[in-house]
């Protein structure tokens, strides 16, 4: 089977990433792409990406910030399978060379592109979201991916703090009464009609992802729940310690997220909670005054 070099690949990728656009279809084709030559051509893609992000067109520059999201996604599921095929490795290894080999495994496969994303994060957004009005069509979908990572912990919240402020200082240079209106002007003229009605589709097929995809959890190693650290430890030995080290995180990350997510649908503390509270406070007091009593039952509380 002949194997394509790296100027193959990263002609082909190039090829691809020009012709994305907002489908599931179009996404996913780039995203498996890019994980399957992620090991011979990494950086090589990525700065394919970053190109496409600076020179490309503001309705394909969102395109690709969308496929970068859906390219997450693909890597942290990626990376599960790694860490488990490592892990399997491992434990047939006997802990000598087959758990070398799957600590080589999970390493080489940690990240995937997701270290490039948290490493070239602000310099993205400049390009995806640029200066003026240019970018205001670019604008709220960048917001909430950026948000969607923050609260998923695809990126270190930091860096995608540092990434949101430069999203409210184009807002602020927008809301500038002194800034001129010739670069809406522009943007409007350099617009057909067609290309209006393509970006309002695209952007409904989006948004009606993105929708679909906030409440989804981060993908965890099934193989090896958190109870089975310490025996993946022995097995393994020092292999095997980072290993459950890395299902451990995954874990209590996943469950850092979820407890996050809940808290912040959780109104503050009001009156009704009180009201609520002492109703239920009385109850509990006149089940207890009763409960002796014969024929009685438990009150239920649930």
């Amino acid at each position: 089977m002949n194997t394509m070099d790296p100027f193959e690949v990263r002609m082909q990728f190039l090829s691809l990433l020009r012709k994305l656009n907002a489908t599931q279809q179009s996404i996913q084709k780039v995203v498996s792409y890019a994980l399957k030559y992620f090991s011979r051509c990494g950086e090589d893609l990525w700065d394919c990406i970053v190109e496409e992000c600076q020179k490309g067109t503001v309705n394909h520059r969102i395109n690709v910030l969308y496929f970068l999201d859906s390219l997450c996604e693909a890597a942290a599921v990626a990376r599960v399978h790694a860490l488990e095929s490592s892990g399997g490795a491992g434990n047939m290894g006997g802990g000598g060379a087959g758990s070398a080999a799957g600590a080589g495994a999970s390493k080489q496969y940690m990240s995937f592109y997701v270290d490039f994303v948290a490493r070239d994060l602000e310099k993205i957004v400049e390009y995806v979201v640029p200066q003026g009005r240019q970018g205001l069509p670019n604008f709220t979908s960048t917001k909430q991916i950026l948000e969607s990572w923050r609260s998923k912990r695809v990126i270190d919240p930091q860096k995608v703090d540092d990434a949101m402020a430069i999203l409210a200082a184009r807002q602020s240079s927008l809301d500038d009464p002194s800034s001129s209106t010739s670069a809406s002007v522009a943007v409007s003229a350099s617009l057909s009609r067609n290309d209006i009605f393509k970006r309002i589709e695209e952007d409904r097929e989006r948004h009606k992802r993105l929708r679909e995809r906030r409440w989804v959890q981060p993908a965890l190693p099934s193989a090896f729940p958190p109870f089975a650290a310490a025996s993946a430890t022995s097995d393994m030995g020092t292999s095997g310690a980072d290993y459950a080290v890395s299902l451990t995180d995954e874990h209590n990350l996943a469950l850092d997220i979820e407890f996050e997510n809940e808290w912040d649908a959780t109104s503050d503390w009001n009156e009704d909670d009180e009201e609520a509270a002492g109703e239920e406070l009385e109850l509990v007091r006149r089940g207890r005054g009763v409960g002796g009593a014969a024929g009685e039952e438990p009150m239920d509380l649930s």
